[in-house]
């Protein structure tokens, strides 16, 4: 490795802007070409989430890279969830009992513009629009691109490639199509698809309902999710089977049929959003799938970084923190002056990967909970004991959802290992009888729980290991 390298990035979004950034900083000069147009100077929203869920090990990410305060100038904290029943009442459920822990909401373009601003603040970063990679000889370092406007073709060498370029990565096809060696990939769908929607502000540029939540409209085998956004309006995502059920979007083609699945199913969100029917109709549908792979580099020569290596569906709101941390665990092997890039690249993998399986798996099984056991009246109770629990010793008791959100020093896939321990210890507590939330509990007695859930955690996980899962 030599700073001297020549390195190109595939993609200039979140991920690949980040990277650029803090390679940039690191001395490295850096070449990033990006198929699609500049995002600061053309709206390419279409069809892409338009906010995503800031939490701290992002945060964290963009501390090193000096990007936190801006970033934060932009977010809105989200305290919890917000549900709603189909009668129209709600209840939430805060998504810590520690004061302080929140997720943000950020919109995905803004984040990205300031990201691709400060990196071009380097004279050492290049960064190259409508330039589409049509193939990567990752043999000899050398990338073929298509030039959306002319539509010329040209090729581009470099001493070192990496691919963020997303869930559809053209350096991961060049992987399986070269066959220069043995790679696994697996890309498995949900039949679950996404649509978005919009709940515009009031009169007055406000918002509609409360911007301190995330809003979830959980109807066992499908729901309804709003973040909000600075101007006053909240980003609406359907998530919908695509060919199953009474309703999916196989068969809500008509007006009739949607304002019908509306009316019955999310009244209080249809009285919101004036244009349901045109954006239904218009709006794209996207498809919800978790790609994992390996290795994830070749030689000295490339890697893959990112949603490129591992893409995950959204329902943890980590996948843009997970490729955020993807460029601390990377900057951290750097750190080790371990000499070449083969080297540093498989180091990077064997730190990291545990961590991104660990979080897509985390992910699907946030997608059950959040359509289906947020309004289950054992988890409301879990829950319940949880949030005590951590605002009673702050300290001593995280639940899975704070060890994966608010611990960016523990890595995902120790926070899962735990945290589901500790919610099959507390599920046995109150199926055992054994706590009750109808009861306001002294610290004395909350305590009495925590030991005796520390104390089954253990256990399971000592089990587990003995077991080798």
């Amino acid at each position: 490795m030599n700073k001297k390298d020549k390195v190109l990035i595939i993609g200039a979004g979140l991920c690949g802007s980040l990277l650029a950034l803090r390679l940039a900083q690191r001395g490295f000069k850096v070449d990033v070409y990006e198929s699609r147009p500049d995002l600061r100077t053309t709206d390419i929203s279409a069809g892409r989430s338009i906010n995503l869920a800031l939490s701290d090990r992002g945060l964290k990410a963009l501390r090193l890279c000096g990007m936190e305060e801006k970033a934060r100038e932009i977010c809105i904290p989200m305290y919890g969830r917000l549900m709603h029943d189909t009668k129209g009442n709600t209840f939430s459920s805060n998504y810590s009992g520690r004061e302080g822990e929140y997720i943000n909401s950020i919109s995905r373009g803004e984040l990205n513009g300031i990201l691709l601003t400060e990196a071009e603040k380097h004279e050492n970063v290049h960064i190259h629009f409508n330039q589409k990679c049509k193939n990567v000889d990752i043999d000899n370092g050398v990338v073929l691109f298509e030039d959306y406007k002319t539509k010329e073709e040209f090729t581009v060498n470099a001493a070192v490639i990496f691919g963020a370029d997303g869930a559809g990565s053209s350096l991961r096809k060049s992987y399986v199509s070269e066959r220069k060696f043995l790679f696994s990939y697996s890309q498995n769908y949900l039949n679950h698809g996404y649509k978005e929607l919009e709940i515009p502000a009031d009169k007055n540029g406000n918002h509609q309902i409360s911007k301190g939540h995330l809003h979830i409209w959980p109807r066992g085998d499908f729901m309804l999710i709003a973040l909000p956004n600075l101007d006053g309006s909240f980003t609406v995502t359907l998530f919908l089977s695509y060919d199953e059920g009474e309703f999916n979007f196989e068969n809500l083609t008509s007006e009739e049929k949607i304002t019908e699945f509306f009316e019955k199913e999310f009244p209080d969100a249809l009285a919101l959003i004036p244009n349901i029917k045109e954006e239904f109709i218009n709006n794209p549908t996207g498809p919800l799938g978790t790609i994992k792979c390996s290795p994830w580099s070749y030689e000295d020569k490339t890697l893959l970084i990112g949603d490129s290596s591992h893409a995950i569906v959204p329902f943890y709101g980590q996948g843009m923190n997970a490729s955020f941390e993807d460029v601390v665990v990377f900057d951290e092997i750097l750190n080790k002056d371990l000499g070449d890039w083969k080297t540093i690249f498989k180091a990077y993998q064997k730190a990291r990967k545990h961590d991104t399986d660990a979080i897509a798996d985390l992910a699907i099984d946030n997608f059950h909970e959040m359509k289906n056991h947020v309004a289950n009246p054992l988890f409301k109770e879990k829950r319940k004991i949880e949030m005590d629990l951590e605002k009673a010793f702050p300290t001593e008791y995280f639940s899975k959802y704070s060890l994966v959100t608010f611990n960016e020093h523990i890595g995902y896939n120790e926070a899962m290992n735990r945290g589901r321990a500790q919610d099959k210890a507390l599920l046995n507590m109150i199926a055992d009888d054994a706590v009750h939330t109808n009861l306001e509990l002294t610290k004395e007695e909350l305590r009495v729980i925590l030991d005796k859930v520390i104390i089954e955690t253990n256990t399971l996980l000592e089990e587990d290991k003995i077991a080798g899962l």
